[in-house]
């Protein structure tokens, strides 16, 4: 009995590892609309052929001042190429791992789902268009939230005309799901 028990328990504990691991990686998917990740490419396409000559520029312009005018131009400059070189890093990262949303099944589903555009009403009248995103796209003044935000998770798997209670940062806020598309 104890050795039918242990084998048991390893294959508890092997099953968990996996589950772990299953969601690490799930986690570490981005979601990309296709504009999306078209723009990502085109941001790390200028930021390699563009914006980092640049900088590179810079830091050798500051190496050839005099030693009173290098340190803070310098510093200025190195710490340009440090953000650059992490945001390119980011973006290459991002396209590594992207998933494309698939906006034509988004659209004709009649639940909210990643690459839906909703429109919700609120109790004051006023109506509001999202689209729902992974969290690399986010732009709420485009309309683009992401589908992690209260918002986005109180939307998801909705239909037309139900009642959506959300808690933010201002409070429980309600809105009526007026359409989908």
């Amino acid at each position: 009995m104890p050795l039918e028990s242990n084998k048991q328990n390893r294959r508890t504990a092997r099953s968990r590892a996996l589950s772990r691991k299953q969601t690490e990686m799930a986690e570490d998917v981005v979601l990309l609309t296709k504009a999306g990740y078209e723009r990502l490419v085109e941001e790390l396409n200028h930021l390699k052929t563009v914006k980092r000559p640049e900088v590179a520029a810079l830091i050798r312009e500051a190496q050839e001042l005099g030693p009173d005018q290098l340190d803070a131009q310098y510093e200025d400059a190195k710490n340009q190429q440090a953000f650059l070189e992490g945001r390119i890093s980011e973006i290459e990262r991002a396209l590594e791992q992207a998933s494309i949303i698939d906006e034509d099944s988004a659209h004709k589903s009649k639940t909210v789902q990643v690459g839906s555009n909703v429109t919700v009403k609120g109790k004051d009248g006023k109506s509001h268009k999202y689209q729902l995103v992974g969290p690399t796209e986010v732009d709420p003044s485009q309309g683009r939230i992401s589908h992690k935000s209260p918002i986005g998770r109180a939307l998801l798997g909705k239909k037309r005309g139900e009642k959506i209670k959300v808690q933010t940062p201002r409070g429980e806020t309600e809105f009526t799901l007026t359409s989908i598309s």
